[in-house]
């Protein structure tokens, strides 16, 4: 990657320009950036948000707008690459300051600092506008950056480039960085150590997903799950049944149980346990976040059902796709007994009497714009997203259709999500597989669960939705998994007591507190995420009965 100086920086940012919103079928252009506001707010009648690049950065000048929130704006406008990454500073600046420069396709700009990270970022992408507002002042041309032009919705895709004219893929070659490194070695050394604790479980371990935390101490294994399937029970109301045993829904709920923990080392009233959490708080709104120094990374050894696993020969060309391929390969999916299907499909339809859940592609879409912490947690912590997506599949020639599920499908959503949420961009790369080949068929159906504190492993099997009766683990005699929504519902209870707060207590059930004042914002932004996924033509989010949540303790 170039570190570039003004000049190139410039120069290469009005490439981006060309490529991204020239003129390429013949619309007229737009002459003047002052013309390029479309009509006040709202969307188009294909969904496409009605917001001209003018509005955004005049939005940014008159201080309506952060310097970061800004600059994703104008990414997804305009459609470029955009990362604020962490750098060293310059000059030989102490290092108690942090540092970040943004990093458009690929171009670096100016370093910013900060006396933390979230001052650095913003400060990295105040400079970044500083050299971006006047290249796009002097453009003539925007066509493509204002909604309203005739036509067919463009598709949310934008094709990688090719060194192979005859199959249009870019395949990525499978060099891991030191970073990446040490998050694989974590997850094998944690992994492999938990199996050979339970000989008998080898069999678990076909489809695995782990996330990492890395710190100022390293990288630390905090939840691993295990899973290719969801249950073939009917909807339960007492919230003991797990519904999705999928390994990246399974570890992601034992990060939640990880979550747990430490809000309640925070609230403690011990100094030292304080201390351990990885929690500190807003003075001013009183929520939580991750401390400065704490990234969260995921690692899959397979790609997720649903719409990353596009076929890598399809050509996402809107010119000669035909709609049926566009509904079945990047729409909603869902699984039913661990088999997808797109939510067009004529077989949704006829299973009524089955669980459905969405497919594991979908969540994690989801959770990037929502946050991995869920409707529960957001009473008492801001959003958690994780830095990067680690792709252990050896099948797998490409990222481009995790690139295309996980990000591009919600370009343009920021702007409409309410205070704390976005559209967080993963860094998505291919790395070595962890885990050893085959897997018993006996085993299929089991799913195994651990998160940072646990003494030891719970076996789940997928289809029952219950932990089995030779899991190590065992929370009661109706073997209702540690992951299920009543054992959730318990520890949010626990949390709100060391918390004093009084108003989560006196919620009548789980679904009263999952909507109660302060997890209001987030189910306004996962509305408006379902929604604007549906505006874009993706598809319906399928709910659940709503009986499932109607439980209390």
């Amino acid at each position: 990657m170039s570190r570039s100086g003004p000049v190139s920086r410039a120069s290469s940012f009005a490439h981006i320009l060309k490529k991204n919103v020239g003129d390429q079928t013949g619309h007229k252009k737009v002459s003047s950036f002052a013309n390029v506001t479309s009509e006040d707010s709202g969307r188009d009648q294909y969904g496409r948000p009605k917001v001209g690049i003018a509005e955004l950065m005049e939005r940014y000048k008159s201080g309506q707008t952060h310097s970061v929130s800004a600059l994703h704006q104008l990414s997804q406008v305009l459609g470029f690459q955009l990362d604020l990454k962490e750098t060293v500073t310059t000059g030989n600046v102490t290092t108690l300051y942090f540092a970040y420069c943004a990093v458009i396709d690929g171009v670096e700009y100016k370093t910013g600092m900060g006396v933390n990270k979230k001052e650095a970022k913003a400060k990295a992408a105040q400079l970044a506008l500083q050299d971006l507002i006047p290249v796009l002042e002097n453009q003539g041309a925007f066509h493509g950056a204002v909604a309203g032009i005739p036509g067919p919705p463009p598709l949310p895709v934008r094709e990688p480039p090719t060194s192979e004219p005859h199959s249009g893929i870019l395949v990525h070659e499978r060099k891991n960085n030191p970073l990446e490194e040490q998050i694989l070695n974590a997850v094998k050394e944690s992994f492999t150590k938990l199996l050979s604790m339970y000989p008998e479980l080898s069999g678990c371990g076909s489809t695995v997903a782990a996330f990492v935390t890395q710190s100022s101490t390293g990288y630390e294994v905090v939840a691993i799950g295990t899973g290719s399937y969801n249950t073939k029970e009917s909807i339960t109301p007492n919230g003991r049944i797990l519904h999705d045993s999928h390994a990246v829904v399974t570890a992601r709920r034992s990060l939640l149980r990880y979550l747990y923990r430490h809000l309640l080392l925070f609230f403690s009233k011990n100094n030292h346990l304080q201390e351990k959490s990885i929690f500190q708080q807003d003075e001013k709104t009183k929520l939580l976040s991750l401390k400065s120094d704490v990234k969260l990374h995921l690692y899959m050894n397979q790609l997720p059902k649903g719409a990353a696993q596009i076929p890598p020969h399809l050509r996402l060309n809107p010119l000669s796709m035909s709609a049926w391929e566009v509904n079945n390969q990047i729409s909603l999916h869902v699984t039913i007994e661990g088999k997808v299907f797109s939510v067009f499909s004529s077989t949704v339809d006829q299973i009524a009497s089955k669980v459905v859940s969405m497919s594991t592609t979908d969540k994690i879409t989801q959770w990037q714009v929502l946050g991995f912490q869920g409707a529960l947690l957001s009473h008492f912590m801001e959003p958690v997203y994780v830095s990067s997506i680690l792709i252990g599949d050896e099948s797998c020639s490409n990222t481009r259709g995790m690139e295309i599920a996980v990000n591009q499908r919600v370009d343009g959503v920021t702007t409409k999500l309410p205070m704390y949420y976005c559209v967080v961009r993963p860094h998505i790369s291919l790395v070595t597989n962890i885990t050893p080949p085959g897997v018993p068929s006996a085993q299929r159906t089991l799913s195994i669960n651990w998160s940072q504190g646990d003494v030891s492993l719970e076996v789940v099997n997928g289809l029952e939705g219950k932990t089995v009766e030779e899991s190590p683990f065992k929370s009661g005699p109706a073997l209702a998994s540690r992951l299920c929504k009543a054992a959730m519902l318990s520890r949010f209870n626990l949390v709100a007591k060391e918390a004093q707060r009084e108003d989560l207590m006196c919620a009548a059930s789980y679904r009263e507190a999952k909507v109660q004042m302060m997890a209001k914002p987030y189910q306004e932004a996962k509305s408006v995420f379902k929604s604007y996924l549906a505006l874009k033509g993706f598809g319906s989010w399928v709910e659940k009965p709503s009986v499932s949540e109607h439980f209390s303790m």
